[in-house]
């Protein structure tokens, strides 16, 4: 299996607002840059686009290490709540669980890849990290400023 570095960001303006999302692919010495965004959605949503889009643009499965600042993204893998969610019908024992398309959609491409989730300190010194961040307010400013 290739193996890729993935980092990724998600940014919102207001809660819900505004919102971007960006992730830089790593394989060897090639790099990719990608990023998108829309006009009402949530941070949470953008922190999932990320690693969906991320994982969505590789060509064939790969050996991945996703690296996020995001504990709500990290967890859901490393403590094992995607896991006990998808058994349970995407439902949530004390309450209606939010992002069920995304979060079905991740768990998906992470059966398609090899993924390890790897959490980072956000607005750190972390350049990858600190790149993603600029990218995804990029895209939330643009779709602050009219984009539609």
């Amino acid at each position: 299996m290739k193996k890729v570095t993935i980092y990724t960001d998600g940014s919102c303006s207001g809660n819900p607002g505004p919102g971007g999302y960006a992730a830089i692919l790593i394989a060897g010495t090639a790099e990719k840059e990608i990023s998108g965004g829309e006009r009402d959605t949530t941070n949470n949503r953008m922190e999932l686009r990320g690693p969906i889009e991320a994982l969505k643009a590789l060509k064939e499965p790969c050996e991945v290490d996703m690296y996020c600042d995001s504990a709500y993204v990290v967890n859901c893998f490393d403590k094992g709540w995607i896991y006990g969610w998808q058994k349970a019908g995407w439902t949530k024992k004390n309450g209606e669980l939010k992002n069920v398309d995304l979060l079905k959609e991740l768990y998906r491409l992470c059966g398609i890849h090899k993924v390890t989730w790897k959490k980072v300190k956000g607005h750190a010194d972390n350049e990858y990290n600190n790149r993603c961040d600029r990218l995804a307010v990029s895209e939330t400013e643009k779709y602050k400023n009219g984009k539609s």
